[in-house]
């Protein structure tokens, strides 16, 4: 159990580094003035273009392991107080979405490594690895065993994920301004805070099962599903406060910058005109893949491009949460995303390799 939330000497003793001290100091201030200026989701931009900049500059910054699971659990119990008994009902017609899931992963790796090959000269492997709509964790251990360029996949997967995050939220606010500022008043010390304590001893239970089995996010999927159970059958809910999801938007977006070290703005800049163009074929790709979804389902346009999105499952997911866009639907699809991508992009360099 400990080992799938990384609660170890080593993850902990991280926690009080210098490199981890740095991150801090920077996140909090750019956040701070990300959010002075009215920035949409400024509590994780701040932070990820402060931390981005500072390891492109050659600081030492590191994220602890165990930091990034606490806020993934945090999130698994927020997404948790959405779901209810109507949701079984609900994903019968979700079924359609994941066929439409699965054909628009294969033309997205298909298409972009295609382009990556001919105009960004990525060989065959790397550019189906960089091609993928997500999962780069995951996809980094099958590069490394296919002998692929491990710097050009995950420049790749972080330049697309900077501009997910720094545009989708200003796009959102756009359309739906209300939305994204309204916060409902609630009071939370008038909960059952044993109930709390219960959804996190349930959720590490399952999270442990998860990993074991390799389920994708086993740390989102874990804690989702032991909210579920335990709110279905009325044993426990807890809703947290909403500043929590500040937390989860700092640690989050701080975690996407610290990527960056020990890469260079040469690097970076070398790869980022065909990571922009990738970046924008997936998203149209993932735009006309939600448009065909509005003829089998009723649900949120935004929440349907949330849910195609070609950007990370915890990154994605803490945008839905901070606009009220169908956590659960978004959270369902990017995790059958995760399976799809694992599951296809084996075969496909398999298809390729016999070729």
């Amino acid at each position: 159990m400990f080992k799938a939330i990384h609660f170890n000497r080593e993850n902990l003793n991280q926690i009080f580094t210098k490199k981890f001290l740095i991150v801090i100091l920077i996140s909090i201030p750019s956040a701070i003035v990300a959010d002075f200026f009215n920035i949409p989701l400024a509590w994780m931009i701040g932070p990820m273009i402060a931390t981005s900049l500072i390891a492109l500059n050659g600081f030492q910054v590191l994220m602890p392991k165990i930091a990034l699971s606490s806020i993934l659990i945090i999130l698994g119990l927020h997404i948790g107080n959405y779901i209810d008994q109507n949701l079984f009902s609900q994903m019968i017609n979700w079924i359609w979405t994941t066929v439409i899931m699965f054909f628009y992963i294969v033309v997205s790796i298909l298409v972009v490594s295609k382009y990556l090959q001919k105009f960004s000269g990525y060989k065959e492997k790397t550019s189906i690895f960089s091609a993928a709509p997500g999962a780069l964790g995951p996809l980094m251990i099958l590069a490394e065993y296919e002998k692929s360029d491990l710097s050009q996949v995950a420049t790749a997967h972080l330049i697309r994920l900077i501009i997910i995050i720094t545009l989708f939220p200003f796009i959102i606010v756009n359309l739906y301004p209300s939305e994204a500022l309204e916060l409902e008043k609630f009071d939370y010390m008038s909960q059952n805070h044993l109930d709390l304590v219960l959804l996190i001893i349930a959720s590490l239970i399952f999270i442990f099962f998860f990993d074991k089995f390799k389920v994708p996010a086993a740390l989102l999927s874990g804690t989702l599903v032991a909210s579920g159970v335990l709110q279905i059958f009325d044993i426990a809910s807890y809703k947290l406060p909403d500043f929590s999801i500040n937390f989860c938007l700092l640690i989050l977006g701080a975690s996407v910058g610290c990527r960056f070290a020990n890469k260079t703005f040469k690097e970076v800049a070398s790869n980022s005109f065909h990571g922009l163009v990738a970046t924008i074929l997936l998203v149209l790709l993932g735009l006309g893949a939600a448009y065909i979804a509005t003829f089998f389902v009723d649900n949120n346009f935004l929440s349907l491009i949330l849910s195609f999105c070609p950007g990370g499952i915890y990154e994605v997911a803490v945008i839905a949460i901070a606009f009220d866009l169908e956590p659960d639907f978004v959270a369902f699809h990017h995790i059958i995303r995760l399976l799809f991508i694992l599951f296809t992009v084996p075969v496909i360099l398999r298809i390729f390799n016999k070729n």
